[in-house]
């Protein structure tokens, strides 16, 4: 079989060190794979690129669409551009994919049996990166959700589960406070889930849902959630599972993907031949299964499994009486690769089929769009000086042209009319105006009521626009209204 183009980037700190076990492993294994190296990281910070890489390094990746990447250090100070965020956002990398697996008693864990995988929405929610400052005291940062994003993400989890012989696929959400966000994640989860009868599906709300997985993971084996809460719980999955040293990550799209570890660069530890790969190692298996080379993926997982079975450990998860040899970088490849061919026999050896190929239109649904109708708007007003009460007096002077104030929250909470005297309250009101007669309104309306609010000195932040779609308020109440 021909050979497949990669991109690689060997990053800063123990990355390296990592990657040059990494590709050995894979090289002795025999993938069929032409390595392209690209620069990425400090020293491409350093030379004034915010992104950390060359914009003639983003060619290789466009060419290749794989991308096996060790982990870089991001300089302190401002200015500076995730590397990672830019990676997943460019190329549209929305399913992120962390298996947490427990390797006892080889490894230490207070959950012997936890076998997790997180598959974590990667491109939307507070992820877009959109924040503004409102007023002296006020900052907002927009989580955005859509619709074909949640369903890309939900379908993508069900259909690992489905290739992967796993058995249940749980979704983690807070609908039960962001009813709009959250709650169409959740929405789609349902729909999706009854496509699926031959996977158990359940719903957490994501606090409990997070404890009872730091507790009792093993009642867990697929679980897909929105972006914030995936970075945190795939990293709280790995390291309750033992290390989160030891997890590797995929970043798939419908066209591109990229494959890394989870942690750090690791600075201090860098050239002393002391870094465990197993975390990029175990990035590159969900690579060649990503290529089409399970063959090699399973050779490569299940002799690794056999080295930390036989005791063969590096420092960070060296134990006496468990582990048999502490070993560093280099000789831990070289023992991976002596294994090579070779089955756990007490950890479970693993199996791989070929990823399936993916497209839009197999991942979304198409629907038409529903019919939106403009009902108010919430204009946000920066004002200080005085109770709400009089701030309400005072904004109701604006009604007028068929719009009328109908509330005023404060950080969220109601506070005019018959708002709580002892709410705490900041220098940014959400103004909520609606039409007088509670159906539709022009926007000219609303542009009429800016005027005569700026005319009348109040100044104005922003403004979101209220609709319905399909007769549903597509805006949510304020708390207490």
């Amino acid at each position: 079989m021909a050979n497949r183009a990669i991109t690689v980037a060997r990053g800063d700190g123990i990355g390296p060190e990592i990657m040059d076990a990494t590709l050995h492993i894979l090289k002795e294994a025999g993938a069929r794979i032409d390595i392209e190296e690209i620069e990425i990281g400090e020293k491409v910070y350093l030379r004034g690129y915010t992104a950390g890489v060359e914009p003639s390094a983003w060619e290789s990746l466009q060419r290749t669409k794989v991308f096996l990447k060790a982990p870089i250090t991001t300089p302190q100070g401002g200015g500076f551009k995730s590397l990672n965020v830019t990676t997943r956002k460019m190329f549209g990398l929305y399913a992120n994919v962390r298996p947490c697996v427990a390797y006892h008693p080889y490894v230490r864990t207070k959950h012997p049996q936890m076998d997790v995988v997180i598959v974590r929405e990667n491109e939307e929610d507070l992820y877009a990166g959109i924040e503004h400052r409102q007023s002296d005291q006020v900052y907002q940062c927009l989580k955005l959700i859509t619709r074909p994003g949640c369903e890309r993400i939900v379908r993508y989890a069900f259909e690992y589960a489905r290739r992967n012989n796993r058995k249940k696929v749980t979704c983690f959400t807070k609908d039960n406070i962001m009813k709009l966000t959250d709650g169409i994640f959740h929405k789609v989860f349902d729909e999706i889930a009854a496509e699926y009868p031959d996977i158990a599906n359940e719903h957490w709300i994501v606090d409990i849902g997070a404890a009872k997985l730091a507790d009792t993971p093993e009642a867990f084996d697929v679980i897909v959630m929105p972006n914030l809460y995936g970075d945190i719980l795939s990293d709280v999955a790995a390291q309750i599972a033992g290390s989160v040293g030891l997890a590797g990550s995929a970043n798939i799209g419908e066209k591109y993907a990229m494959f890394e570890a989870i942690h750090g660069s690791a600075p201090r530890r860098a050239g002393q031949n002391l870094a465990n790969p197993s975390g990029l190692l175990l990035g590159a298996v969900m690579m060649l299964v990503h290529i089409d080379q399970p063959d090699i993926a399973e050779r490569v997982h299940n002799a690794w499994l056999k080295t930390i079975e036989d005791g063969i450990h590096t420092y960070d998860i060296y134990s006496e009486g468990v582990s048999k040899e502490k070993v560093g970088t280099k000789e831990f490849a070289q023992a991976v690769v002596a294994r090579l061919g070779q089955k756990p026999e007490k950890l479970k050896p693993v199996t791989y089929s070929a990823a399936p190929k993916q497209t839009l239109t197999s991942m979304v649904s198409a629907r038409p769009p529903q019919k939106k109708e403009l009902v108010g708007v919430d204009i946000f007003i920066n004002w200080w000086g005085g109770t709400a009460e009089e701030f309400g007096r005072l904004v109701e002077k604006y009604n007028g042209d068929g719009l009328k104030l109908v509330m005023i929250s404060n950080r969220g909470v109601k506070v005019y009319p018959e708002g709580f005297p002892d709410t705490t309250v900041c220098d940014t009101w959400r103004c909520r105006f609606q039409s007088e007669s509670g159906g539709a309104i022009a926007p000219q309306q609303i542009l009429n009521l800016m005027k005569r609010i700026t005319e009348g000195g109040l100044d104005f932040t922003k403004i979101e626009t209220l609709c319905n779609f399909d007769g549903q308020a597509g805006f949510s109440l304020g708390q207490g209204q």
